[in-house]
């Protein structure tokens, strides 16, 4: 006796009804599970600048018997002016070990270039090993004080970056020493160490300025400030 069709569609509900559960709770491991990833791929986040306590060096090679030409001596005035800011302790001055008059002139001169840049109090004299003498020894000059750098250390490479056995950079992420580089010579260019965790505060509003734009508010006048500016026709520099 032949089936009629609507006895094959009730034969076939419990079926599709099982498979609907069954879609129904794939659908639901595949809503919970979580697709993100832990790992850090923000280059701020990865190299951080931090401030720190960290010790500041300046190089100085003295020139002509242990003299200081113009450039040394204006790197030492920005450096005493940047111990008066941010440092703490003493400034030391080492020399390096085996130096002749010539390193002791230098050190002199390195004493006198700082006390006349406005440096008080004492100074730690030292001497620090030379590894090789034939290269040119400089005397270092170095404080301990408030300073940015990046708390990681660049130019490591944890990973390989074309792994042809795994799937090691297959992730389409940036390497791990990626923006290292850029965060450390921001640290570095950056004045004032305190600008990367509050913003400095405003210097006081001109006075004169101020006064000047009320009184032509009063009078009804435009308080804008007209600028003209006057450009040369370059045919008619030197007469032509």
């Amino acid at each position: 006796m032949p089936i009629s069709l609507a006895n094959r569609m009730k034969a076939q509900w419990p079926r599709a009804l099982c498979l609907a559960a069954a879609a129904a709770l794939l659908a639901g491991c595949q809503t919970d599970y979580v697709t993100g990833s832990a790992v850090i791929d923000d280059y701020h986040d990865r190299h951080p600048i931090v401030l720190a306590d960290a010790p500041a060096t300046l190089d100085v090679f003295p020139v002509n018997h242990g003299a200081l030409d113009v450039t040394t001596l204006v790197a030492i005035r920005a450096f005493a002016d940047r111990y008066a800011r941010y440092g703490v302790g003493r400034i030391v001055v080492l020399a390096p070990a085996g130096g002749g008059p010539d390193i002791r002139a230098g050190v002199a001169s390195v004493r006198r270039a700082l006390a006349a840049d406005g440096l008080r109090g004492s100074i730690g004299l030292g001497v620090y090993p030379v590894a090789d003498l034939y290269l040119a020894s400089p005397i270092k000059i170095g404080f301990r004080g408030l300073k940015a750098e990046v708390a990681s250390r660049c130019g490591e490479w944890p990973s390989d970056l074309t792994s042809g056995s795994s799937l090691e950079g297959w992730q389409n992420r940036t390497y791990w020493n990626f923006g290292c580089a850029t965060q450390s010579m921001l640290a570095a260019q950056v004045d004032d160490p305190r600008d990367f965790v509050q913003a400095s505060a405003l210097a006081p509003s001109d006075v004169q300025m101020r006064l000047r734009a009320i009184g032509k508010v009063r009078g009804g006048d435009d308080p804008g400030t007209a600028w003209t500016v006057q450009n040369s026709n370059i045919g008619q520099i030197g007469g032509q």
